[in-house]
């Protein structure tokens, strides 16, 4: 039993990081029977809004892939919605450099993308991509030039009628676009640990010393 600390805090390691390859993914929507906007901002300002009015049949939530995904699957409404998808990702020193992003998207009323809160792309038409990436008007797409560290991308939407699915994707460098998920290999801002999860690993860091404290003075003894 002279290992258990040992795997103990092993296991407390692995809590601490087991979420270091993959982005985080949270939909949250509202009711809004807003129409076309002017701007990037303006779709940013109406979307918020109306996200921050709980109402049934529209809500929060983290989801593990941005493929096949709609209001209706997630909480139930198909009609007057207004879309704010928030991907956090990291980047790593290798992967530094030129990305690319795109989402398919069902936005009657139009939308915008952000990355890290700056517009990389709107659209002020009735977007609906219907699963190709052939007609322009269908999706919003962009591509910026990222540092290591954490990012951020933003999708702004307006749906009247009828909840079409959506995708979002990503293209390092000169890979293939991967859309979005808990398993895209991507590291996550989440793997910096919570507070709680730093108390976790002192615990362990604590018993670890413990223990060797006290193997150490049965030594002494038997000596």
């Amino acid at each position: 039993m002279k290992n258990l600390p040992k795997f103990a805090l092993s296991l407390i390691a692995v809590g601490v990081f087991a979420h270091a390859n993959a982005s985080t993914i949270t939909v949250s929507t509202g009711y809004s029977t807003a129409g076309a906007q002017k701007s990037a901002d303006a779709y940013k300002t109406v979307v918020d809004a109306a996200v921050a009015k709980p109402t049934v049949g529209y809500g929060s939530k983290t989801v593990a892939s941005y493929n096949a995904l709609d209001n209706s699957s997630l909480f139930g409404s198909s009609t007057n919605i207004a879309f704010r998808s928030t991907i956090d990702f990291g980047v790593t020193a290798a992967q530094a450099g030129s990305w690319s992003f795109r989402t398919g998207v069902d936005f009657s009323q139009g939308g915008a993308l952000f990355l890290d809160g700056v517009a990389l792309d709107v659209g002020t038409n009735d977007m609906w991509w219907n699963g190709s990436y052939t007609n322009s008007n269908g999706f919003l797409n962009g591509s910026s030039t990222l540092a290591a560290g954490n990012h951020t991308l933003s999708i702004y939407g307006l749906e009247s009628c009828c909840d079409g699915f959506q995708q979002a994707q990503f293209k390092a460098g000169n890979s293939s676009y991967t859309s979005f998920s808990s398993t895209d290999g991507l590291a996550s801002v989440s793997a910096v640990p919570e507070p709680s999860t730093y108390a976790m690993l002192l615990i362990g860091l604590g018993l670890l010393a413990f223990t060797g404290r006290r193997s150490t003075q049965a030594v002494k003894f038997q000596a």
